[in-house]
């Protein structure tokens, strides 16, 4: 299948408990694309300014360690990897501390310069198609995407399948703290999330992942069946 969907990019975008992430990895597996989540690049910044005794309260002081990190990710959707500075970094950017502040680090401008430069590189280098998820993919990071999807759910929903990720968490809390990081990312100056206004959403509330996936495998293929040269391609299949 992977000659029918040469050249596909997907951008999946959408806020925290929507299910992004399963169902980009699950979309790029069943299409032979590549996958980013740019989500665990911010992470990953955060984590190393946390370990370098960057003060994050300080836009100031983050803007200037931007550049510093060498963030290099893996796109391989069944075993999406992710370093900084050569050490494997997939366990540790997943931490409540850095959750906590990854908000205000990816607010500062220098910060969503220097991510956006790599994921629009990483884009680029994607010979067979990618699906890139994040908050801002559609509407800054790859505003010429073939596809964008925008991704909803009930903040009820979104709540209880984060909870369940995380062994322990009160949905409660876990509710409070997804409708604040909404603000936060909504509100920033720079990038915020926002759905593009050539985006497909697809709330998935009352959804399975299955149902989600299905339905967005769907949108890839016609998106790119209506791409130049499908026609070259179906005749080829």
């Amino acid at each position: 299948m992977s000659d029918t969907v040469e050249s596909v990019i997907v951008a999946i975008d959408g806020p925290s408990g929507t299910g992004k992430s399963s169902t980009s990895k699950a979309v790029a597996s069943a299409l032979g694309l590549s996958y980013l989540d740019t989500g665990a690049q911010y992470r990953a910044i955060t984590w190393w300014m946390l370990s370098n005794g960057v003060d994050t309260a300080d836009p100031l002081a983050i803007a200037s360690a931007a550049g510093k990190p060498v963030i290099e990710s893996g796109t391989d959707p069944a075993a999406p990897a992710i370093t900084v500075d050569g050490v494997d970094a997939s366990g540790p950017i997943r931490t409540q501390e850095v959750t906590s502040k990854v908000s205000a680090v990816s607010a500062v401008p220098e910060v969503r310069e220097v991510i956006t430069g790599l994921q629009r590189s990483i884009a680029a280098a994607a010979a067979r198609g990618i699906v890139v998820e994040g908050r801002d993919i559609g509407t800054t990071v790859l505003p010429d995407a073939d596809l964008k999807i925008f991704l909803t759910a009930s903040p009820e929903a979104r709540a209880a399948r984060r909870s369940g990720e995380i062994k322990g968490s009160d949905v409660a809390a876990t509710r409070a703290a997804l409708v604040a990081r909404d603000a936060a990312d909504s509100g920033r100056k720079t990038s915020p999330l926002a759905k593009a206004d050539d985006a497909v959403e697809v709330d998935t509330t009352e959804l399975t992942l299955q149902q989600v996936v299905e339905r967005v495998v769907a949108l890839v293929e016609e998106r790119r069946d209506a791409l130049p040269g499908a026609g070259e391609r179906t005749a080829a299949r």
